[in-house]
């Protein structure tokens, strides 16, 4: 039984121009070719062509095949040879004068093979620095991608989860804590120049030391963090902090950033199809989305100018990090999504600094009787 295996590619006169699939042996005295391209078996053609009447060559499309020719009975013959262990028994059985044409040819495909890496090894070094080049630029698309995004799309989406969070909270809608919030929302707010949101400020009964901020301008102050803060300062420090998380549109970028590449690129361009349903599926994880370091110091900055231009001490901001920076002991800084609370202090000592000297405006109301209801 003849095996059916093809293991070389065989051209001439009488076979198609893609070249007829054979099977070949090699043997002491040279090749036996058997063509493998009729489908009844015993009409298979086989034919022996001794090792003198062969050349040998370098060839194949990329030129890493050994292509031996001869002149058979019936016109030119050229087979490609690609098989290893085929070009190897080859080289092994071959006579004295056909050595220095098979060592041309393997050094063609030598030399082929070291383009053909180099070439892909260029490829390849450019698709990395590519893929790296996006990576590192990844925050300029999501910047790019945010600003194609309509404020009335971000506030939906704040609005939504603003909501489903309160639902579960106590909310406290009037007396002197959520007056003075008020108080010093206005007071902030009023120096907002082009303003494109209208904040909701909400004061919810708990125990929590923070406040935190959703996009479109939505805003909870625990009276946890009124209790902890020794001014009304320093409550309007984190206020204009989470302030400006909104006006920077930190939220979004975050929402965008976990979204993925493809929509990065999908809002870039334009397509914005599907975008807000897709946002909508977030819902309360907006809750548990962590702002980076640098979004953390971005809003310390912008929201220490903002108390500037507001008349309120800013000192406030710095002194409330000052506190909170006990809790930091024994945390290293660059394990934390966040800076620590001593370098921030730090950096707004060093802003403020820089500032001109300002005469600060106090509050309207006394600060120990919020405290003490």
């Amino acid at each position: 039984m003849i095996a059916s295996t093809p293991n070389a590619l065989c051209f001439g006169d009488e076979f198609p121009a893609t070249g007829a699939p054979c099977l070949i042996h090699v043997e002491g005295h040279g090749l036996t070719m058997t063509v493998l391209s009729d489908s009844d078996a015993n009409k298979r053609r086989s034919e022996s062509v001794p090792f003198s009447e062969l050349t040998v060559s370098a060839g194949g499309l990329d030129h890493d095949q050994l292509v031996a020719a001869w002149r058979g009975p019936t016109g030119q013959r050229t087979l490609y040879l690609k098989n290893p262990d085929v070009i190897r028994a080859f080289r092994q059985a071959a006579p004295d004068h056909l050595t220095m044409p098979l060592e041309r040819a393997a050094k063609q495909v030598r030399q082929v093979r070291r383009r053909r890496r180099m070439t892909w090894g260029i490829i390849g070094g450019s698709l990395l620095a590519a893929v790296l080049g996006l990576w590192f630029g990844s925050d300029a698309l999501v910047e790019l991608a945010v600003d194609r995004i309509p404020i009335e799309w971000e506030r939906k989406l704040g609005e939504s989860a603003y909501h489903d969070f309160l639902a579960r909270q106590e909310v406290m809608k009037e007396g002197p804590a959520v007056a003075a919030v008020t108080e010093m929302t206005h007071r902030l707010t009023d120096q907002i120049p082009e303003n494109p949101y209208t904040f909701a400020i909400t004061v919810v009964k708990s125990d929590v030391i923070n406040a935190f901020a959703l996009p479109g301008g939505y805003v909870v102050v625990f009276t946890g963090l009124m209790k902890k803060a020794e001014s009304p300062e320093e409550v309007a420090g984190v206020l204009a902090h989470e302030l400006n998380h909104v006006l920077q549109r930190h939220g979004l970028e975050r929402i965008v950033k976990q979204l993925g590449f493809v929509a990065i690129v999908s809002i870039v361009l334009g397509n914005q199809q599907g975008l807000g349903g897709v946002m909508k599926q977030l819902g309360v994880e907006l809750m548990t989305l962590k702002f980076g370091r640098a979004q953390e110091t971005e809003a310390d900055l912008t929201g220490l100018e903002l108390l500037y231009r507001a008349k309120i001490d800013p000192s406030g901001m710095i002194t409330f990090f000052q506190r909170l920076a006990e809790k930091d002991e024994g945390r290293v800084e660059w394990l934390s999504t966040h800076p620590m609370s001593a370098a921030r202090a730090e950096r707004l000592k060093a802003e403020l600094a820089l500032l001109p000297r300002r005469e600060a405006v106090p509050f309207s109301f006394k600060w120990e009787t919020i405290r003490e209801k």
